[in-house]
């Protein structure tokens, strides 16, 4: 099932998407630093486009393409940016319903940050919502997008349209539910064509905190990291009952995630890819690292200035010290042999800025196993 991913980034979902078994052959990004790194990791099997996805006419991939992924940028939605939303230039969505007006996909995917589902957004995530399920009801020259989304509404409710329609659905999704070492939200957009007919939803959670505490105080966790089981964590404290545990599996840790890498300092380190330590990781209040024995705080888009210091590790003996790239990339269940050739901080706002791996993977499988359904061996050439 052949796939376009819009607003690839470092191709954290086609990576997830190439994992479930979809075809990724066209990617489109506009950063350059980010195209070197898809070129290196997907130049063998992938068309790498840098430009700007409002230059391009994406008609020309109309019925070559089955599924439309991607990240629209998040900047006019991120909480932790001003968040102008709609008023803000970077806003990509009106262009990511284009590129579905323009191919008619069986399925597109779309990934943004939960600050997308805040109150003050909300009549515009309905105008996003509304778009993407009647993509053929475009927007019209010097129309406000208010006006726009009335007749959307109109749309809607008349019943009586018959043009190019998506059955979309929408959830928040925390990574460290699918077994992604972070917690990190996001908000996923999944819309089938409405002549696909199949049915389908959201993956359901495979982890769970509730399992991970199990773990800790029952000392398995401890016992398997080789650690003697913290009597701080034990005082007070009694072992559950087995109930949430028989049906998830333990969220994964940082140092699950990171227990084989050597630490960077070392000479053991030498040789692994984008493992190199970086200098002048300090503590205060309110910008302090990720604890060991929890899923890691959501990575963010910077490197050693990002405002909480999600960038850096807390270690046993209390002491901090920066993630490297290749922890952070675990961190966002990158494989150990997807390579970023560009510097500390372009690669570390590359990998803040992905969608995990796994939860790629998970989403993405859970499409491809319900197009099995429908697609004929004519879609597979």
């Amino acid at each position: 099932m052949r796939t376009l991913e819009l607003f690839a980034g470092a191709g954290g979902l086609a990576l997830g998407g190439k994992k479930a078994g979809l075809e990724t052959r066209v990617m489109v990004e506009y950063d350059r630093h980010s195209c070197q790194t898809l070129r290196l990791n997907f130049g063998r099997f992938a068309e790498v486009i840098h430009d700007d996805v409002r230059n391009i006419s994406f008609r020309e991939f109309h019925s070559k393409i089955d599924v439309i992924t991607g990240g629209p940028p998040c900047q006019p939605f991120s909480i932790g940016g001003k968040a102008k939303g709609n008023g803000d230039q970077r806003n990509m969505f009106p262009y990511a319903v284009s590129a579905v007006r323009q191919i008619e996909p069986a399925v597109f995917i779309f990934e943004n940050v939960r600050g997308l589902l805040r109150a003050s957004f909300s009549k515009y995530f309905e105008y996003i919502i509304l778009q993407l399920t009647y993509p053929g009801v475009e927007i019209k020259p010097g129309e406000m997008w208010e006006n726009h989304l009335t007749r959307l509404e109109d749309t809607h409710f008349s019943g009586k349209y018959d043009g190019l329609k998506y059955n979309v659905l929408y959830r928040l999704l925390n990574a460290a539910d699918y077994g992604v070492p972070q917690k990190r939200e996001r908000v996923f957009i999944v819309g089938f064509r409405s002549d696909i007919q199949q049915d389908w939803h959201f993956p359901e959670p495979t982890h769970s905190e509730s399992a991970l505490r199990y773990t800790q105080l029952t000392g398995e966790y401890w016992d398997r990291h080789k650690i003697i089981t913290p009597k701080a964590l034990l005082r007070g404290k009694q072992v559950p009952e087995l109930f949430d545990q028989q049906l998830f599996a333990p969220w994964v840790t940082v140092r699950d995630a990171l227990s084989d890498l050597p630490d960077p300092r070392s000479a053991l380190a030498q040789g692994i890819k984008n493992h190199v330590f970086q200098p002048g990781a300090k503590a205060y209040p309110g910008h302090t690292g990720r604890l060991l024995d929890d899923p890691s705080k959501t990575l963010k888009a910077g490197d050693h200035g990002v405002p909480g210091g999600e960038n850096m590790i807390v270690l046993d003996d209390g002491s901090h010290r920066y993630l490297t790239v290749r922890e952070s990339a675990r961190i966002q269940t990158f494989p150990d042999d997807f390579e970023f050739p560009v510097s500390w901080t372009e690669s570390m706002r590359q990998i803040g800025n992905a969608v995990p791996v796994e939860l790629g993977r998970v989403v993405t499988s859970s499409v491809y196993q319900t197009l099995q359904n429908y697609f004929t061996p004519k879609h597979e050439n």
